[in-house]
């Protein structure tokens, strides 16, 4: 890494310059955000994230509930929403059918759902999730999953913080090397009509 190259600057020389100084002081900042901050940022985004994924995986877990639906004969037109809880990569393998399941009130319904192309012939019977009312739902999210996607976002959220520690440090180590230069420009715009004069100082 980079930003720990400027520790070198604290050395005392003659010839360290006050932004040698200031650039050795963002380097030691910078290690230790990127050692503390960043994976302290990770952390924390990935468990509030994991906290609101369980309350919704919670929630879709009370209103949704299973049922055994079973297949009366293939659908005319695919079904309005996604039911089944194949892998959605899996959509090309599946078939609309129209099926009877009952409700959690007792009640038996009869709608377009999907299902596996092994489960489209009538007979079949294959599991569907609905909520309170009766009508096909998507299946909760399982926590597993939840948990998958909070590491994802503290991941995230890690390699952006670090990523903007580094650019904040690039930025100012940047703006230090033009001040140098602007520094140097001067001098050199002051000493150079003498240089190589007799007596100048060369």
């Amino acid at each position: 890494m980079r930003a720990a190259a400027g520790v070198w600057r604290w050395r005392h020389n003659p010839l360290r310059r006050t932004t040698d100084l200031v650039e050795a002081w963002v380097a030691l900042i910078s290690v230790v955000l990127l050692a503390l901050a960043v994976p302290t940022a990770g952390w924390i985004s990935a468990v509030r994230t994991d906290a609101s994924l369980q309350r919704t995986v919670q929630a879709q877990q009370r209103l949704r509930q299973p049922a055994t639906a079973r297949v009366i004969r293939l659908a005319d037109t695919p079904a309005s929403g996604f039911t089944s809880p194949d892998p959605a990569g899996e959509q090309p393998l599946r078939r609309s059918v129209v099926a009877r399941w009952t409700a959690p009130d007792g009640t038996a319904r009869t709608g377009t759902v999907t299902t596996r192309r092994e489960l489209a012939d009538p007979g079949d019977s294959f599991r569907i999730w609905t909520d309170r009312s009766g009508r096909p739902v998507a299946p909760p999210m399982p926590p597993e999953t939840a948990h998958a996607h909070a590491i994802a976002i503290g991941l995230l959220t890690a390699g952006l913080t670090g990523a903007f520690v580094e650019a904040a440090r690039r930025g100012v180590v940047r703006r230090l090397v033009h001040r140098r230069y602007r520094r140097l420009d001067r001098a050199w715009d002051k000493a150079g009509p003498d240089w190589g004069r007799t007596g100048a100082g060369s």
